[in-house]
């Protein structure tokens, strides 16, 4: 368990949860603190570990090509909706990369369709510590 590699565990979790694999990084944070591990101290390390997972999908996305997409079978008009959406609400969208199943194609579509990196990074770590802290405090009421 991540409990036995200890932060490093946890690190390694919650990096790999933000990516397409499924796994829940909150289990793996919950049960560091039920092993007595520091709650601030888990809480920014896994935080950091979703957020740069979160930063390699978008990553991903960047290095993209349209046609692939295409290629795919993915249909016009619904790239261009993602597209869109991305236009419309820029980096703001980075706020829900901590979504399950749709966060990592968001953080995806975000590089895919070139929203400005900064403050993309800087929002997907926002989202990334609000949902680890309500994860945190709930585990301590």
């Amino acid at each position: 368990m991540t409990f036995e590699y200890g932060y490093i565990g946890l690190f390694l979790a919650s990096f790999l949860a933000a990516t397409i694999l499924p796994i829940a990084s909150e289990i793996f944070l919950t049960t560091m603190f039920h092993y007595g591990y520091e709650p601030w101290t888990c809480l920014l390390v896994a935080t950091a570990g979703n957020s740069m997972g979160a930063w390699l999908n978008y990553g991903i996305g960047y290095l993209g090509n349209p046609n692939w997409l295409k290629k795919f079978g993915a249909k016009p008009e619904k790239i261009e909706k993602w597209q869109g959406q991305i236009q419309r609400y820029g980096s703001w969208m980075a706020l829900l990369c901590w979504l399950p199943f749709v966060g990592d194609l968001i953080g995806i579509g975000l590089g895919f369709f070139r929203a400005p990196w900064l403050p993309t990074f800087i929002l997907i770590t926002v989202g990334k510590f609000v949902r680890y802290a309500i994860v945190t405090l709930l585990f301590f009421l």
